[in-house]
């Protein structure tokens, strides 16, 4: 079994939702006792989120790139970064080692494209619902269209993540604002809801609405998981 390298604490709570998901999947993949080979490093988030603020994202490149090396060096086969956002200084962080890195959003538009879903809202933090980091990735080489919300509800959308989802919140109140908000990109022509911010399936989850959610922490798991497992397998 391949071991799996980890960024986290971006925030931690979902973190954590990575560590529970990825040892649940290589036990119903390998059964038994099995659980995963992991390494890793546990950033402090206010130090990101203050640089994410200030538009320093090359600091930012800087702290993961070397954390990402102590992963490398630790015997980690492949890497993960927990998280949405900060899949916008990827290429730094490439750069910077010689294991691969499993991006977020290609695991994800893997999984749209395979469901034959070509049009997609997208709810993240507002970095990643502006910028082109990731909607341009999921066009460019999945030719996926992506729709957002309009300015005043990415504001709600990523002021809760913030101030209540990274702090393990969950509040009824904000869950039907996102629930609204999500309805409105169905009604546009949305043909499911990429929730593009690790935390936000701690507050959203299919059972709240019957628009197609697709959740990225879920699905960036099961991705590592097979890709762990598949040669353990082989073989067993």
């Amino acid at each position: 079994m391949k071991t799996i390298g980890m960024l986290g604490g971006m925030s931690w709570q979902s973190t954590a939702s990575y560590y529970k998901a990825i040892n649940e999947g290589v036990k119903e993949s390998l059964g038994g006792l099995h659980s995963a080979k992991i390494f890793l490093y546990s950033v402090d988030f206010d130090e990101i989120e203050k640089l994410q603020n200030l538009g320093k994202w090359k600091e930012t490149a800087k702290i993961l790139s070397k954390a990402a090396l102590s992963v490398e060096a630790s015997g980690a086969d492949f890497l993960l970064i927990c998280t949405n956002t900060m899949h916008k200084v990827a290429p730094e962080i490439e750069e910077s080692i010689s294991i691969p890195l499993l991006h977020i959003a290609d695991a994800t538009a893997e999984k749209l494209v395979s469901d034959g879903v070509m049009k997609v809202g997208l709810l993240g933090t507002q970095f990643t619902m502006n910028q082109d980091f990731y909607k341009g990735r999921l066009t460019e080489r999945y030719g996926i269209h992506v729709m957002v919300p309009e300015t005043q509800q990415q504001e709600i959308v990523h002021n809760i993540i913030y101030s209540e989802l990274c702090l393990g919140k969950i509040n009824d109140c904000s869950r039907q604002r996102y629930l609204e908000i999500i309805n409105q990109l169905y009604e546009q022509g949305a043909e499911a809801i990429i929730l593009g911010c690790t935390e936000i399936a701690l507050l959203i989850q299919q059972r709240h609405t019957e628009v197609p959610l697709y959740d990225t922490t879920e699905i960036h798991a099961a991705q590592a998981v097979k890709l762990a497992t598949s040669e353990y397998q082989a073989v067993e």
